[in-house]
Formats: structure tokens, C-alpha cells, sequence
């Protein structure tokens, strides 16, 4: 986030404390070890992991615009010894969709959006934070969080996907390994959004997101991809 997407982790930063929030940006963490874990190689994130412990065990929460950062904490940190400080970190790690809604219980937010937004559910927060339904379940469907907040906001029209919660192909070191499956699912996605009016593609992961944005980039889409801290920050108290 920090080294390609800025402006997400800004806007994450600044609607926080607009929000009432006191915030620290710890400047010596580093990544929380999900890619080498996702790669197989678990044992050499195991520093990663501790060091991410250490940097935020200190904290009420720890706030993440990622949903696949914070899966990873919440449910592979349970390879380390469960101390206190490990236990703390894992629970109290949420995506920021959930802090939002469940911690500081927002109902409105001053916001103001004018665009057609299609919402890319991605999959760590759907499936794996579950953060709404995903519709292979036939269980009781959950409202999604990101499509709750993203209804706050004054003059955003959010468009109707055919197919509202599919993958967009990155999955990590899947389009590494798979660039050609990667590329096409990614394809579609852009195609259901495009198809339906959008003029911004947002989520609440920003992985798939630059996926997303690469394939719109090479194919010249006139379509942005935007990250959702950054329409809930579009506004000024």
C-alpha cells in the first residue's frame, strides 16, 4: 500500500481521524509476511509475523484498508505461540469496513460522490472476513459492509452487476502462475462493470485493484479504479 498506492492508505489515515479517531502510523512496520506465506515459504514470514505483533500489540486496533492483510493476521497468524500480545493482534485486526460499522457504529457519513460506482467484492473480505454473502452460499444472506458505507454517500449511483461477487483472477501468485486465467477473469470483471455505466471500479482491497487497473491500462477502458477509503473520505467536515 504504501509503495504503490498511497493515496488509499492517506485517505484510510485521514477520514479516521475525521471520524473522531486518534491514529498512529507506526513507521517501522513492514508487510505482515502474506505474500512469502501465500508462495509456500510460511517458515521465512515467521519474522514478519512477530515483528508485525511487536509494532502493534500496543494499539486498541489495528486498522488496515486491506481485507486480505487482515485475513492473513487474524487466521495464519495462529502459526506462532499464542501469547497475549499474539492473541491481542489477532482479534483486534480489522479490515476498515468493519471497524467503521461494528467499532464506531457509523450511520452517515457527510460524503458526497457523483459517479456510477461498480463494487468489486473481493474475495479475502467476502469470503474469507465475511464482510457480506457470497452468492455460492445458501445460508442467510449478511449484508455487505462495503455496499452499507458506500450507500451513505450523497449523489453515488452504485450500478447492478450480473455476476456482483466473482473473482477477479489475481489471487496473489495465482496470476503469476496462471497469467493467462489471471488475465482473462480479470477481463470479464472489467466487462460486467463497463457493460453496466461505470466510471469507477471500487473495493475494499486494492490487490485486486491494481489488477484490475493493469488490464484497463493495456486496453485503454475509460474506466478508474478507485480505492472505497477514498470515496468515504471525498468530503470535508
Amino acid at each position: 500500500m504504501d509503495q504503490f498506492y498511497p493515496q488509499a492508505a492517506i485517505a484510510t489515515y485521514k477520514l479516521l481521524v475525521k471520524l473522531g479517531c486518534d491514529v498512529a502510523y507506526p513507521e517501522g512496520q513492514t508487510c505482515c509476511g502474506q505474500p512469502l506465506a501465500n508462495a509456500g515459504n510460511e517458515a521465512a514470514s515467521m519474522g514478519s509475523y512477530l515483528h508485525f505483533v511487536t509494532m502493534f500489540e500496543k494499539y486498541d486496533y489495528i486498522v488496515a484498508p486491506s481485507g486480505s492483510c487482515v485475513y492473513h493476521v487474524r487466521h495464519h497468524f495462529d502459526t506462532l505461540e499464542q501469547t497475549d500480545a499474539v492473541k491481542k493482534v489477532r482479534a483486534k485486526t480489522l479490515d476498515l469496513t468493519e471497524f467503521l460499522l461494528d467499532v464506531l457504529q457509523i450511520s452517515s457519513l457527510p460524503t458526497k460522490y457523483p459517479h456510477k460506482v461498480g463494487l468489486h467484492q473481493s474475495c479475502h473480505g467476502l469470503r474469507g472476513l465475511h464482510l457480506g454473502t457470497s452468492s455460492e452460499l445458501v445460508n442467510k444472506p449478511v449484508a455487505s459492509k462495503l455496499h452499507e458505507l458506500l450507500s451513505m454517500v450523497e449523489g453515488l449511483t452504485l450500478v447492478e452487476l450480473d455476476r456482483k461477487d466473482e473473482c477477479c483472477g489475481f489471487g496473489g501468485t495465482f496470476s503469476v502462475k496462471e497469467p493467462a486465467i489471471s488475465v482473462k477473469m480479470g477481463k470479464d470483471r472489467i466487462r460486467d462493470h463497463f457493460s453496466k455505466g461505470a466510471e469507477v471500479i471500487t473495493a475494499g482491497d486494492m490487490s485486486c485493484l491494481m489488477h484490475l487497473e493493469g488490464i484497463i491500462s493495456r486496453q485503454n477502458i475509460p474506466i478508474k479504479v478507485i480505492h472505497i477509503a477514498e470515496i468515504l473520505n471525498a468530503y470535508e467536515i
